[in-house]
C-alpha cells in the first residue's frame, strides 16, 4: 500500500498522539492572518494639527476586506444613516487610533479606493451618461489607475495661492476683488453637510447645498472671521467667483486624480471623464 501519511503530510488517526495535541494541530493548520498593505496619503500628512494621529504620516496601513466587512456594507440600519461606509474604512485601518471623520478629504478619498480595490479588484464597472449623446452607457474603469497631486505649504499655485502649514489659504475673487480664507475640508465637514441636507429634505425645505459647502469651506472674509460677515458675503456672492473658489479648490488640495478615458459605446464620442462614485461602487452588481 502508498504511505498516505508521508504522500499527504497526515496522521492516522489512530495515532498515539494525544487527541488534545491532534485538535491544536488541526486548529493551526486553519488559521488564516487576513493580508494588509499601505496606502499612500495624498497630504503626505501635511497640513494636519501637532498631534494628530496623521500629522507627518505619509501612508496608513489597511486590512484587506473581508466577509465580516461586507455585513457593514448590508447593514440596513448603518446605510440609512449614512454611516456605513465611514464603518467600513475604520475597520480596515489598522490604527485604531485614527479617526476617518477627522482625516482630509483627500485621504479619505485614497482610503476608500484602496478598500474597495481589495474587496472587489480594480475592476469598476458602472453607469455613464455619455456628455455627447446623453445616453447611458455601461463602462469598466480601472481603480488602480489613479495618479496622486500633493500640495506642499511651500507650493505656489495659480493667483500665487500658498496653502500655509493649518491648511488654510487665501485667494483673491476675481469680480468683488476681496480676499477670501478658505481651508481644507475633512470627513466631519463632509458629515455635516449631509446631515444638513437630509435635515432640510426631511422639513421640505430648499436644498442649498452648494452655500452650505462654501460655509464649510470659508474662514475669513477680508480678514474678518465673524459668522456673520463669512454669512453675508456669500449671500452676495457673485456666481463667477462662487465658481473661481471651487474649481480653485480642486486644483489645490491634495488629492486623487481619478480622471480615465470614456469612450462612448452608442456614439463614439472619447473623452476624458472622473470616475463616478456610484451605488455599484461599494455594492456591485456582480
Amino acid at each position: 500500500m502508498r504511505n498516505n501519511e508521508d504522500r499527504l503530510g497526515t496522521k492516522s488517526i489512530d495515532s498515539d498522539e494525544p487527541p488534545q495535541a491532534r485538535e491544536a494541530q488541526s486548529g493551526a493548520s486553519f488559521s488564516f492572518s487576513t493580508p494588509t498593505e499601505f496606502v499612500e496619503l495624498p497630504s503626505r500628512g501635511r497640513f494636519y494639527p501637532e498631534g494628530h494621529s496623521l500629522c507627518g504620516k505619509e501612508e496608513v496601513e489597511i486590512k484587506h476586506m473581508t466577509a465580516k466587512d461586507e455585513d457593514i456594507l448590508t447593514s440596513e440600519t448603518l446605510i440609512k444613516k449614512g454611516m456605513a461606509i465611514d464603518r467600513l474604512l475604520q475597520n480596515v485601518l489598522v490604527d485604531k487610533g485614527i479617526d476617518v471623520k477627522s482625516m482630509l478629504i483627500g485621504d479619505k478619498n485614497a482610503l476608500i479606493v484602496a478598500t474597495r480595490i481589495t474587496g472587489y479588484g480594480p475592476d469598476y464597472r458602472t453607469q455613464v451618461r455619455c456628455p455627447a449623446c446623453a445616453k447611458s452607457v455601461e463602462q469598466t474603469f480601472d481603480l488602480s489607475q489613479y495618479s496622486i497631486y500633493e500640495a506642499n505649504e511651500n507650493d505656489v499655485f495659480e493667483g500665487g495661492i500658498v496653502i500655509e502649514k493649518s491648511g488654510t489659504f487665501k485667494m483673491t475673487m476675481p469680480v468683488s476683488n476681496v480676499e477670501v480664507g478658505v481651508r481644507l475640508m475633512n470627513g466631519y465637514d463632509e458629515d455635516r453637510l449631509n446631515k444638513i441636507s437630509e435635515m432640510k429634505k426631511k422639513n421640505k425645505l430648499p436644498l442649498t447645498f452648494l452655500t452650505d459647502q462654501l460655509r464649510q469651506m470659508i474662514v475669513s472674509v477680508n480678514g474678518d472671521s465673524s459668522g456673520e460677515m463669512i454669512s453675508k458675503f456669500i449671500e452676495h456672492m457673485p456666481a463667477r467667483d462662487s465658481r473661481y473658489l471651487r474649481t480653485t479648490y480642486q486644483k489645490v488640495v491634495p488629492n486623487i486624480d481619478m480622471a480615465q478615458e470614456f469612450s462612448c459605446a452608442s456614439c463614439g464620442h472619447a473623452q476624458g471623464l472622473e470616475v463616478p462614485f456610484t451605488v455599484d461602487f461599494f455594492w456591485p452588481r456582480q
